[in-house]
């Protein structure tokens, strides 16, 4: 008599290799790729200007200059990105307004693909009422213009840090939602699953183990994309002077470059820094999320 199949033999694509295997053929596929590569080699270079440029280099917002002399001074050996309009040094501003803006996009981030990834998969599985209240809730987030959005609730929450990475994280879920639904939607309804319920197998075990770990690369390479907005947006909130006044950032910096005047004083050196690290930055992830998402969309990979 043949024994009975348990049901932890059970995998969601049989014809998958190894977890470990995907990962290494994923980052294979994106290294090989030109542009992936230039993504990977521009994040690498300011996550090492992120992390190492503010221990070398501190920044002490008390350290302005003491004469008329120390203010908008272009770049030299003392300074070698110039000083601001107090006398201070812009780059040291820039390596730990670039450890700002990361920290920033990755804890927004964080909580928009939670966010995201929690009602996409709800609504993709539950389908009935629950998905139709579910996703008319994310059509109106859709639909709202989000920078106006992100404006008045920065405007009227505070420009804290905190206040500022919520905001711009609970508005950037809808479009996760929308990529999750539709992938599980397709999921649930494979033969996997359908041998996996007759086996009696709770809804919570099927989409936690055997659902999630397939829609997991979609996640990710979302996750890359949704960065760089999220770090734009940081960026607009800080040049429009709804930023953090007490932690630089790469748009904090932009912001008091225009208001005291930097461009008419022809003083490039402060506000052209934190321009390219956001544009590099930006590009980064961009290439890298959409490199990603060619890699690990089975759609676009069957393409």
């Amino acid at each position: 008599m043949d024994e009975p199949v348990r049901l932890e033999e059970l995998t969601p694509v049989e014809e998958e290799p190894g977890r470990g295997a995907a990962v290494r053929r994923a980052w294979h596929e994106l290294w090989g790729d030109g542009l992936g590569r230039l993504g990977v080699v521009l994040l690498l270079l300011v996550a090492v200007v992120a992390v190492v440029g503010p221990l070398l280099f501190p920044f002490d917002s008390k350290a302005v200059g003491t004469t008329s002399a120390d203010i908008f001074r272009p770049p030299s050996a003392q300074h070698w990105l110039g000083t601001d309009e107090l006398g201070r040094d812009v780059f040291r501003q820039v390596l730990v307004g670039a450890r700002i803006s990361l920290l920033v996009g990755l804890v927004a981030t964080a909580i928009s693909m939670l966010v995201g990834a929690l009602i996409g998969l709800v609504s993709g599985y539950a389908t009935g009422k629950l998905d139709a209240v579910m996703m008319r809730f994310t059509d109106f987030f859709l639909v709202l213009p989000t920078l106006p959005l992100v404006i008045a609730l920065a405007a009227i929450f505070g420009q804290s840090l905190g206040i500022i990475i919520l905001v711009i994280g609970l508005t950037g879920w809808p479009g996760t939602a929308r990529i999750v639904r539709s992938q599980v939607l397709s999921l649930r309804e494979r033969q996997f699953v359908a041998r996996i319920r007759s086996f009696g197998a709770s809804n919570l075990r099927i989409v936690g183990v055997h659902i999630l770990p397939n829609v997991l690369p979609l996640i990710f390479a979302n996750t890359v994309l949704v960065i760089a907005g999220s770090i734009l947006a940081e960026a607009t909130l800080a040049f429009l002077g709804l930023g953090d006044p007490v932690h630089v950032s790469w748009g904090t910096m932009l912001h008091y470059a225009f208001v005291s005047g930097a461009i008419g004083r022809g003083a490039w050196w402060y506000f052209m820094p934190p321009g390219i690290g956001i544009l590099l930055v930006v590009l980064g992830f961009t290439l890298v999320g959409h490199t990603l998402d060619r890699i690990l969309n089975p759609r676009l990979r069957e393409r």
